[in-house]
């Protein structure tokens, strides 16, 4: 029998319920326990697909292609599984499950309400997704780790908070515990417990009980707000635990851990009547000692590495976690703290001298002065131009330089402006009447359907002939086939490759599976200059970094840096984090008179599967959803 632990949360909303979450499952991880996590948004969204980056953090994607919540990127880097977009549930996703078995008949004769039929599909939901496993063994998890969004009491988690009060029964107590996460502020010196006692009636008046009281607070929780909480809330004082702001997020679970909580939940939960395989119990602790050695190495580290962010949307920095978060993972294994300055990338266009010569003054000067530089996804022609000026400066200065997705696409059309000689060169996206689109639309992709027509999720990158000298194959561990997840509907024209490969310095070193879609590329002459089409900054690990990002922290420390790293890789440094089912791509036709000579497995190197469906060929996977286009919707590229 699965045991589920709900994380709910009051007061506020971002109070950290994602991290708390997570760091609850990697400590029951720790114990040897194979663990899930399930995040409900209660939004009308049937995800998070078509939502800007500002409006509720990055869009993070799956393997599956599943377009979800940023917190599910928190679930996979703490546990270490891949995760499905079923483990985001949605308001919309439920109504529309509903709705639909209602079409089809399913509850003929009954008048479909809140209570019973969508309280009780939230619960097979949970109850059918619990049980799949996510770490690649095949096993069922033992436990699931359930996150509410959103604060306990809004209209919109209603539905939800109600289907949680029936689980508990469905399932039994036994099976059943509750994480309330609550704020303690401080007014006048004085940590303050009222808003907590205020959130906990409200919970227990909707029907469910907290067990543990997780205490954000700026500082230690104090013993007298302990007991505070303790005898107003109705728990134990060994029930109230302190979650003050620390250094790092990756300190969480073991601050959780000093304060008995792994104790208290195999108590609460008869985890000892849990059958847990020597194997795993030894992975578990050797999981938490290399994470220990991790955090306080972190501590200690004095060198630092100078990183500029060159992005749209920088006034929320949630626009681009898995990018921060993998440049940390990156920076922990060179054994630097990361300094990393955010750039608007209109700041650095002629523009913006016009209008305020401070901004761009500033924004320049960020730019020169940083060791490395990174340019990351988007949509839409808003801050472009700044972008392919700080490319060019990256590429003619050997500043070491990574493009992800849009940044990809503008470090072509940089080349094919002032490499290539192509005047006016752009994306067909940016500008559509552009004399050279170097970037062009996808063809298969539907032009009026908006939400699942993208190309997403995890997809082969074959390293191509007379690239065994590539930095960034080496980086990932040599290997002939790197497998990155993909978010984007526009790509590069096919028919200018040979041109934009005329010209000494630039390659095109990863290809997809038929050799049609330029996917990585990389200049020679340059101490890093790398560039993906895909999101490696949702496959990076704290133990296991992302192989681009990794290259780029490590060139920006300096040449023998990088040299020991690749070296590292190439010697098992390096693991790839996908399991093997989900290594597969689905049949689609070939788009160039090249491709339709290749067949898509290239002799077994890539499992094919599926049939072509439908305009997209990729009805296999099921997609759900897509991000949208322009200013107001931007996500990304």
């Amino acid at each position: 029998m699965v045991k589920y632990i709900l994380v709910c949360g009051g007061v506020i909303s971002g109070i950290g319920k994602g991290v708390i979450a997570s760091s609850t499952g990697l400590t029951l991880k720790a114990a040897g326990l194979k663990v899930t996590a399930i995040k409900i948004d209660p939004y009308m969204n049937i995800d998070a697909g078509t939502m800007a980056p500002t409006e509720h953090g990055e869009v993070y994607v799956l393997n599956d292609g599943g377009e979800t919540d940023l917190d599910l990127g928190n679930y996979e880097r703490y546990l270490d599984v891949s995760l499905n977009k079923d483990n985001n549930v949605t308001t919309g996703k439920v109504y529309q499950h509903v709705i639909d078995r209602e079409r089809k008949g399913d509850y003929l004769g009954k008048t479909v309400q809140i209570i019973p039929h969508l309280t009780n599909a939230i619960q097979d939901w949970v109850e059918r997704v619990s049980k799949i496993s996510v770490d690649g063994t095949g096993e069922e998890p033992d436990v699931c780790i359930i996150e509410l969004g959103g604060t306990v009491g809004d209209i919109e988690s209603m539905p939800f908070v109600e289907a949680m009060r029936q689980f508990q029964f469905r399932v039994g107590h036994e099976n059943f515990a509750l994480i309330y996460v609550s704020l303690i502020p401080v007014v006048g010196g004085e940590q303050k417990t009222k808003p907590t006692q205020a959130g906990v009636r409200d919970l227990r008046g909707l029907g469910l009980l907290p067990d543990l009281i997780a205490c954000r607070c700026t500082d230690t929780l104090l013993t007298a707000t302990m007991e505070k909480v303790s005898m107003f809330c109705h728990v134990s004082p060994k029930q109230v635990l302190g979650v003050h702001n620390v250094s790092s997020t990756y300190h969480v679970p073991l601050l959780l851990q000093q304060q008995g909580m792994l104790d208290y939940l195999r108590k609460r939960l008869n985890l000892g009547e849990v059958t847990i395989n020597d194997k795993f119990r030894q992975k578990g602790e050797d999981f938490m000692g290399r994470w220990k050695a991790l955090t306080v190495g972190q501590e200690r580290l004095f060198d630092t590495v100078s990183i500029v962010l060159v992005g749209k949307y920088t006034t929320l920095e949630d626009s681009y976690m898995s990018v921060v978060k993998a440049l940390e993972h990156a920076s922990m294994r060179c054994g630097r703290k990361l300094e990393l300055q955010w750039v608007d990338s209109s700041d650095l266009e002629p523009s913006t001298q016009t209008s305020n010569p401070v901004k761009f003054h500033d924004a320049w000067s960020a730019v020169c002065s940083a060791k490395g530089i990174i340019v990351p996804g988007g949509f839409g022609h808003r801050g472009t131009e700044g972008m392919i000026a700080a490319v060019k400066w990256a590429r003619e200065q050997k500043v070491p330089f990574l493009g992800i997705c849009l940044g990809f696409q503008v470090a072509v059309i940089e080349w094919a402006r002032h490499v290539c000689g192509l005047d006016g060169a752009n994306s067909a996206e940016l500008v559509p009447d552009t004399p050279h689109p170097v970037i062009c639309f996808m063809p298969e992709i539907s032009k009026t359907q908006m939400g699942g027509t993208m190309r997403l999720g995890l997809r082969p990158t074959i390293f191509q002939e007379n690239t065994e000298s590539s930095k960034l194959r080496k980086l990932y561990g040599s290997n002939q086939v790197a497998w990155e997840r993909h978010r984007h509907r526009y790509e590069v024209e096919p028919k200018y490759v040979d041109e934009l490969e005329s010209k000494d310095g630039m390659r095109f070193i990863g290809k997809d599976e038929r050799g049609e879609r330029m996917q990585m590329l990389e200049l020679d002459d340059h101490p890093y200059f790398v560039a993906l089409q895909a999101h490696p900054e949702f496959c990076s690990r704290p133990l296991n970094p992302s192989p681009p990002f990794l290259g780029l922290i490590a060139a920006a420390c300096g040449k023998s840096e990088l040299e020991e790293q690749i070296l590292k890789n190439e010697k098992g440094g390096y693991i790839d984090p996908h399991p093997e089912e989900s290594k597969t791509v689905p049949e689609s036709e070939a788009y160039t008179e090249k491709g339709k000579n290749v067949k898509q497995n290239l002799g077994g190197i890539v499992k094919v599967k599926g049939q072509i469906n439908g305009d997209l060929g990729m009805k296999e996977l099921q997609l759900s959803s897509a991000g949208v286009e322009g200013e107001i919707n931007e996500s990304s590229t």
